[in-house]
């Protein structure tokens, strides 16, 4: 089961532009105001009417209550970061609604009662300096570990300040590093120098920022020196659709070469080495990332296909190059280290000291190998772990190879397993108790047919004693883009609040998504999107054939891409569902390029610059869409005001129009929280227990 916001990986970006003058014909533009006071007092003039809908309600408070338990449960496993000798844990709970930094010795960890000591509490500083400090995680300098540079968040957004941190004495680098809130990328060059891509400022060739406010300009900072005096080794474009970002890798050998990513557009990149010599383009492929690197060998994830030095490379594929064959300039010859058929997509690579670990999805069920490599090429050995399961890479370091892996199913809480790669045999060390009561419970897993003949994977969370008539209230998420792979889970409090109640879940695997590699997002890309969509109702049909639910008794939720999915299911189906929850949404696509960091993912939806492309955004944009006597289901459309990657205009403005239409609506914009929307536990709490208020109002009845 997944979290509040189903999926919301479309990376961060600037405060939007304003509007440009072909918006006059948009009665409602001047929403897109991000924080206008005229644009705010609407919003508290919604949020009032949907706050009196929603937690008047008698089981607001119940729901609530239990919603704020669980997040805040101190029996939660606390999730590892090795670091440094020591286990690092990022927790939140009642008493530290922001959340506190703390670490433990190994052994103490492996204890059922660690002792932790705190390194940083977020609230305390937040009260110090009247700020809400929100967790955005740590770069750690490599090998020593001894620094870090903390990425620190006001109220969620995705713009940081990052400031220097002493592991050692516990407190802040006094004249450290300090640099001020920006959408910026960092990593450590070495103990005195920072690779930082970030808001310049307007310099001689203009602006530092992409329209889609990524910044394109990377920059050496030296310790003690002023951000006017950092040196510039890479140059982007203002044309790039997302940005140029810095990365060092390092291993265990003691092999360590800096890198930068130039985003030209979401998916294709150009990536270069870094050089006392300057920068130097690399022959990889555009649709290609680094993972990591072990022994000396550079390990890349393909999503095309990668024809090189006699090797063809499959897409979806793991492959290894020589470092020195990077740095040489000699004809790279890729090893494939990990090929996936079919129905197999990559999850997570992680390299130890001498091994790497890799985490696969095998038909939407997670496997993990660990890969060795050798004198005679590279190995592979299957890790035993529980199966039908999503199993993830919590933490690894390259000091050893010690690692900690995440399982985690519908019914199962999640369970944490130690394991050493050099001799793969997992253990068992931690496990959540039961947040829900699973008894009488089962997974199912069938398949849709789609418009195209296409099989559509779903799962379906119910009572085993399910009566096959239609009745059971039922909810359904999905993402359909970007190559994010949708997983079983284990959601805690949807399992408390939704199925203890003897209501069901579906997750949807459908196309755009990563569940099955590239292929199976590529079928969805740009003008082929209508098939994600079909794919979604096939799912919905194939569940009421079965009688497993019915349109009365059927809501749908999902934030962010999922949110535009929303959306259109909202306008294409309106008698498939009787509940939509449309979170963090993208909806006007006519305009989306124009807001936020909109212009960074035309490589997904198009753009309407192209004609062909724009046609077709015409005819599934939500906000385009609407109309006026459709008998629509009564929608909830929530978002936050902090979010400054997707932003708050979309939902305003489709709310707006739903309401000019005198089409019925329930809208909230939460004032914190970013993207995400959890910028503590209780704002976390209270938008669950007001989505689940409205499911229980349009499915249960009031």
């Amino acid at each position: 089961m997944m979290s509040l916001v189903s999926a919301a990986l479309l990376t961060g970006a600037g405060a939007p532009p304003s509007p440009p003058s072909d918006a006059a014909d948009d009665p409602f533009v001047w929403l897109e105001d991000w924080t206008g006071p005229r644009a705010m007092q609407w919003v508290e003039a919604e949020n009032k009417a949907t706050v009196a809908a929603f937690q008047n309600d008698p089981r607001y408070a119940g729901y609530y209550r239990d919603a704020l338990a669980i997040a805040s449960a101190k029996d939660r496993i606390a999730m590892p970061m090795l670091i440094h000798g020591r286990v690092y844990n990022f927790w939140r709970d009642a008493d530290h609604p922001l959340g506190i930094w703390r670490h433990t010795s190994e052994a103490d960890y492996a204890t059922d009662a660690p002792h932790w000591t705190t390194v940083l509490d977020l609230d305390a500083l937040s009260k110090a300096e009247g700020r809400k400090w929100v967790w955005k995680g740590a770069t750690i300098l490599d090998p020593e570990e001894r620094l870090a540079l903390l990425n620190l968040s006001d109220g969620g957004e995705d713009a940081v300040t990052l400031r220097e941190f002493d592991l050692e004495t516990g407190q802040f680098v006094k004249g450290g590093f300090d640099i001020p809130t920006s959408k910026q990328n960092v990593d450590w060059l070495d103990k005195d120098t920072l690779l930082i891509a970030r808001d310049w400022g307007a310099d001689q060739h203009g602006g530092t920022m992409t329209k889609s406010g990524y910044p394109f300009v990377a920059k050496a900072l030296k310790r003690g020196a002023p951000l006017a005096a950092a040196q510039e080794i890479y140059r982007g474009d203002a044309g790039d659709q997302v940005g140029t970002y810095p990365m060092v890798l390092a291993d265990g050998s003691g092999n360590r070469a800096a890198f930068l990513y130039r985003g030209v557009t979401f998916f294709g990149n150009e990536t270069y080495l870094v050089t006392d010599d300057g920068v130097k383009k690399l022959p990889l492929p555009t649709r290609s990332q680094l993972q990591g690197m072990v022994e000396g060998q550079v390990l890349i994830q393909t999503s095309e296909i990668w024809a090189s030095g006699g090797v063809s490379v499959p897409a979806g594929a793991l492959a290894a190059v020589p470092l020195k064959a990077l740095q040489s300039g000699a004809v790279l010859k890729p090893q494939i280290l990990f090929a996936p058929t079919a129905r197999q997509s990559i999850d997570g690579v992680t390299a130890t000291k001498g091994h790497v670990i890799l985490a696969i999805n095998d038909n939407v069920r997670g496997r993990v190998q660990v890969l060795t490599p050798g004198t005679a090429g590279w190995t592979s050995k299957p890790v035993a772990l529980p199966d039908n399961a999503t199993i993830s890479i919590a933490s690894a370091t390259d000091k050893d190879d010690k690692a900690y892996l995440a399982v985690a199913g519908f019914l199962a809480p999640t369970t944490l397993w130690a394991m050493d790669a050099g001799d793969p045999k997992p253990v068992q060390v931690k496990a959540m108790p039961a947040r829900f009561d699973a008894a009488g419970l089962v997974v199912e897993q069938f398949e849709a047919t789609s418009t195209d003949g296409t099989r559509i994977p779903y799962f379906i969370v119910h009572r085993k004693d399910m009566k096959k008539d239609g009745s059971t209230p039922t909810i359904m998420t999905a993402y359909g883009g970007f190559e994010v792979p949708m997983t079983p889970s284990y959601a805690a409090i949807t399992g408390k609040l939704w199925l203890e109640r003897g209501n069901s879940f579906v997750l949807a695997n459908i196309r755009g998504g990563g569940e099955f590699g590239p292929a199976w997002h590529e079928a969805g890309l740009k003008t082929k999107r209508q098939i994600i969509y079909d794919d979604f109702a096939a799912v919905a049909q194939d569940i009421f054939t079965r009688k497993l639910s019915s349109p009365k008794k059927f809501g749908i939720y999902g934030g962010s891409n999922g949110g535009l999915l929303m959306g259109v299911e909202f306008n294409q189906h309106p008698d498939l569902w009787n509940g939509v929850v449309i979170q963090v949404p993208l909806l006007d696509m006519i305009r989306y390029e124009q807001i936020a960091a909109g212009a960074s993912w035309v490589d997904e939806y198009g753009s309407v610059s192209v004609p062909e492309e724009k046609a077709f955004l015409e005819t599934i944009s939500p906000y385009a869409n609407i109309r006026k006597g459709v008998a629509y289901p009564t929608p909830y459309i929530w978002t936050t005001t902090k979010d400054d990657r997707v932003g708050p205009q979309h939902a305003r403005k489709f709310a707006a129009r739903l309401k000019d239409y005198g089409l019925p609506y329930h809208f909230y914009e939460d004032t914190a929280g970013g993207h995400s929307g959890d910028a503590d536990i209780e704002q976390g709490a209270r938008l669950q227990a007001m989505q689940m208020v409205y499911f229980s109002q349009r499915l249960e009845g009031e």
